[in-house]
């Protein structure tokens, strides 16, 4: 490769976290286009916010990109139809959370036909930016999914002065990114000087950690593209340590700037973006398709044939493991999402929304068992947010909400290391998260 500009490197350290074994199997795995199911069921809310109310009703006709739920909520995100067929009925599901929602339950034609009311929208204001956003239904596709229209629209007083591509990728086993780096780099390129000049962001920072060489190959082009005058389109390459996609953290990484407990991106000038979630924006610009489908990986031991797959959302988990074949002996854990901050699944009767973005199936040798705490202090040290799992665990046996409070444990981003580097292997991810469900119940 020949350079032309040079790469950047990081100019802040959270310090904490932790190195991980990568087990990216499947980077060298083209995606593939998941046959096309029998049925699909798709949540109304499959981001943070209002759920979606449904806009159809049992026995409509419907198409790939009908919309079928949708609500007049600011923190909000539509959501259409990922096959044509019939709607079979509404009625509600178990999502992962231990929530009951809403879903529109779809018999699939088999014919994938494409609404014919779909346009591609015209791009001229940051309005038209943000009614695009929201319109194709994008949430952010790499984390929580909170909704891209909310970011984009920012207070007048605030300047954006920096777009953070967000390609670090850093979970275990998961390279849906890393294929889309690699086979949506178009889409990336529009995208990223579309939203660029929308917004009138002064440069693009476009994050990749170093174990994905190909990726920041095809990223360094987007960068280099001829548009780029006056060179405020930058690759940065990362260092390969968990969890460095998370977005404070990557944001201290690139430009060494704190987002204050309850704030957003936003209010210290910069806003972040899942490279999926650009590509899958400027799929809409160009072709009026909402967010109908998601890429995932599928990986684990108890997996016969790791992929990464192209799936319609609202597959159930059994069509695409039964697709990508399981081992006789069959998995003990199943996984939405990486090791780290994935959500175990009781079995594979849940269905695919618009921000997973891997399941993983494990045998028996690649889950620890959990032994008592022996007081190390290694989760405290490996914590990028400084906080101390142990003491949030004897805070929270002891029933003191005050002293979960005290230890700022709603600071915690779930990223699992201090679970990964307790040699006790505690359940410490886990720990936190109810520590913080006790903090809302509380302050209910």
């Amino acid at each position: 490769m020949e350079l032309k500009e040079t790469i950047l490197s990081p100019v802040g350290n959270t310090g904490g976290g932790t190195y991980l074994p990568h087990h990216k199997n499947t980077s060298l795995c083209q995606s593939v286009l998941l046959p096309t199911p029998q049925q699909v069921i798709i949540p109304m809310r499959q981001h943070i916010g209002a759920a979606c109310e449904p806009t159809v009703k049992k026995g409509d006709k419907v198409y790939v990109g009908t919309l079928i739920g949708d609500i007049d909520r600011l923190v909000s995100a539509p959501v259409h139809s990922s096959v044509s067929g019939t709607v079979e009925k509404i009625d509600k599901i178990l999502m992962p959370d231990g929530q009951y929602i809403d879903a529109v339950f779809i018999d699939s034609d088999g014919e994938m036909t494409p609404d014919p009311k779909l346009k591609a929208p015209v791009i001229k204001t940051k309005e038209d930016l943000i009614k695009a956003a929201r319109d194709c239904g994008l949430v952010g596709l790499g984390g929580a999914g909170f909704p891209a229209h909310v970011k984009f629209r920012v207070k007048e007083d605030i300047h954006l002065d920096t777009l953070i591509i967000n390609g670090a990728e850093c979970e275990p086993y998961i390279t849906a990114d890393e294929r889309c780096c690699l086979e949506d780099s178009s889409d990336i390129l529009e995208g990223v000087y579309l939203i660029k000049e929308m917004l009138g962001i002064d440069r693009v920072i476009i994050a990749v950690e170093n174990n994905k060489e190909d990726a920041i190959e095809k990223l360094y082009e987007v960068a280099c593209d001829t548009r780029d005058t006056d060179d405020t389109v930058k690759v940065m390459r990362l260092p390969t340590r968990y969890p460095q996609g998370a977005e404070k953290v990557l944001i201290y990484s690139v430009l060494k700037r704190k987002v204050p407990a309850g704030k957003l991106p936003s209010d210290v000038g910069c806003v972040v973006m899942n490279v999926s979630s650009v590509a899958a924006l400027y799929k809409y610009v160009r072709t009026g398709m909402p967010l109908v489908n998601k890429r995932l990986t599928v990986d684990g031991g108890a997996v016969k044939e790791p992929k990464n797959l192209i799936v319609p959302i609202g597959t159930k988990v059994s069509d695409i493991l039964d697709f990508c074949g399981r081992n006789e002996d069959g998995p003990t854990r199943l996984l939405l999402g990486g090791p780290m901050m994935g959500t175990a699944l009781p079995d594979d009767n849940f269905v695919i929304t618009k921000t997973n973005n891997a399941i993983l199936s494990l045998v028996e040798d690649e889950i620890p068992r959990p032994t008592g705490c022996i007081h190390c202090g290694r989760c405290a040290a490996h914590c990028p947010m400084k906080l101390n799992p142990s003491a949030v665990e004897q805070a929270l046996n002891a029933g003191s909400v005050e002293r979960i409070k005290s230890l700022f444990a709603d600071y915690c981003m779930e990223c699992g290391s201090c679970a990964y580097s307790c040699p006790a292997r505690r359940p410490l991810a886990q720990i936190m998260r109810m520590a913080k469900k006790e903090l809302r119940r509380n302050a209910k």
